[in-house]
């Protein structure tokens, strides 16, 4: 699991597997083969019966076992360490298991997913967290959500048009939480979700004086913010899909009227695509190269702790921020077999706005390849280690599912 330091609610909660697969060869179980697999002993439930490989399928989606993610921690910006976090599959008594799409595609309804885990870094930095990913009446509501108690230390470097940027150590001591509520228009693959996103956070500094450096609304503590997205997705799955786009755009506002500190705006646009080419002689594709592009913006009196910053793997959480943040990414997966796969990536981010023009910014770009083994067939989920070098740091990532959120 790929960690961000800043937004444990988002990457800790959201980046374990939000949604089961839709892919068409997802099985569709009655009552009775379900209550076979679940007296089944766990050395059948860990196999494949399509290739007698390990896999997690029937465990998890049969079973109603639970996942464990290990998160294993070298963020540059948090040192290193780790936790793990449990994510339990519940496929809902009486509910549909499949539905047609609007140009007749049989998908798989997904499972409700909960979770919960605890992490610590060689910094001191702490968090435990909780949350679910559930779906209704056929897939047509969503919820995604969940609540993190943190404690985390990190560094904030000053963006600055002339002079190099200065490092500023600092911790934020809090609660923060995320939820979310989508509603599918029509029988598209388009929602339209409202969010409520709050954090009440302690600031403190390694240094007393350094907080000198920020006007008293950069250093606000509470914000409590109510958005606004609309996402289009068809990727033949959500945890490590093959095909297809994943669309969103989405607008935060926080405002004491809701119950912040300070009042300011912040804005994403993103968008995944992927694409699959090449035959595997056992079926499914040899590549798939994937395209990722992410702009997220600022407006408004904004705690320093809230500004848009690079996400790319190879670059530490929060190392490059300001008011505007872009970033291109591309990956290409070359599955070697049914079962394993390697990858490679590259892409590039900008930051700009606050003392910096567009032009001014600096492109920075980071690198790497990793290894991944397909964990559950069911579900299209894969997972594997990344090593990715940037422009001060290299480092390792342990991925469940996509590594792009």
């Amino acid at each position: 699991m790929r960690m961000d330091a800043r937004s444990f609610v988002l990457a800790l909660l959201l980046a374990s597997p939000a949604q089961a697969a839709c892919a068409q060869e997802a099985v569709a179980r009655s009552a009775a083969p379900g209550q076979e697999a679940a007296s089944a002993p766990a050395s059948q439930l860990l196999k494949d019966p399509h290739d007698d490989k390990f896999d997690m399928s029937r465990w998890l989606l049969d079973h109603r076992g639970f996942l464990p993610v290990p998160i294993i921690i070298t963020d540059p910006a948090l040192g290193t360490g780790g936790g793990v976090a449990l994510t339990f599959f519940q496929s809902p008594a009486g509910a549909a298991t499949t539905r047609t799409s609007a140009d007749g595609r049989k998908t798989m309804v997904p499972p409700n997913i909960y979770t919960a885990g605890a992490m610590r870094t060689s910094n001191g930095s702490q968090a435990y967290f909780g949350g679910a990913s559930l779906h209704f009446m056929d897939d047509r509501w969503r919820y995604r959500g969940g609540v993190a108690k943190s404690d985390i230390n990190l560094d904030f470097y000053t963006p600055g048009r002339f002079l190099p940027p200065q490092k500023i150590g600092y911790n934020t001591d809090g609660i923060m939480s995320l939820q979310q509520v989508f509603r599918r228009l029509g029988e598209q693959d388009l929602f339209v979700g409202l969010a409520w996103i709050y954090m009440d956070l302690d600031i403190s500094f390694d240094v007393d004086s350094d907080r000198e450096q920020f006007t008293p609304k950069e250093l606000s503590e509470r914000t409590s913010g109510l958005g606004l997205s609309l996402e289009f997705d068809n990727r033949d799955n959500t945890f490590t899909p093959n095909s297809g786009w994943l669309g969103m755009v989405e607008g935060n506002f926080y405002d004491d009227l809701i119950g912040s500190d300070v009042d300011f705006q912040s804005y994403r646009s993103h968008a995944f695509g992927y694409l699959p080419f090449g035959k595997l002689a056992a079926g499914g594709n040899r590549f798939v190269l994937g395209g990722r592009a992410d702009v997220r913006w600022a407006n408004g009196d904004i705690p320093f702790y809230r500004l848009p910053y690079i996400d790319l793997r190879g670059i530490g959480s929060a190392r490059y921020q300001d008011t505007r943040a872009a970033t291109l990414e591309t990956e290409l997966r070359w599955n070697l077999t049914p079962r394993w796969a390697v990858i490679g990536f590259v892409g590039g981010g900008r930051t700009w706005g606050r003392h910096n023009s567009f032009g001014d910014g600096q492109t920075e770009v980071s690198k790497g390849t990793g290894v991944r083994y397909l964990l559950a067939r069911q579900l299209g989920l894969y997972t594997g280690i990344d090593y990715a070098w940037g422009p001060e740091d290299e480092t390792f990532y342990v991925q469940v599912g996509s590594a792009w959120r």
